[in-house]
């Protein structure tokens, strides 16, 4: 796993999982404790993420809430997509564009 960026933007690639959740983990809180406004998380090169790792955005999340920050997903790939709604949890993370309708559960 790998994260560049700032206190503004930061782009994730590779694997967010139970390994790298430790390292992923000290580089978020850091962001939104540096910051003002939005902090968009770029997840386009993000390979996969277990619940370790979903745990983490989840706990930046909160995080950001306590720092009257939002914290935005952007380019959340497919099947991470699913896991969202599966969980539910795409009701209360920001993600930009929204979730893809071929996700959604059908009505």
């Amino acid at each position: 796993m790998h994260i560049r960026g700032d206190h503004a933007e930061l782009v994730v690639g590779g694997r967010l999982d139970v390994r790298s959740a430790a390292d992923a983990r000290t580089v978020l809180h850091a962001a939104v404790d540096s910051g003002q406004g939005d902090l968009v998380l770029d997840l386009t090169g993000l390979d996969s993420w277990d619940a370790t790792g979903l745990g983490v955005i989840m706990g930046a999340h909160r995080r950001a809430g306590r720092a009257n920050r939002r914290l935005v997903l952007r380019g959340v790939p497919p099947q991470m997509q699913r896991l969202l709604v599966a969980t539910r949890l795409h009701r209360i993370l920001a993600i930009e564009g929204g979730i893809a309708a071929e996700t959604l559960p059908r009505v």
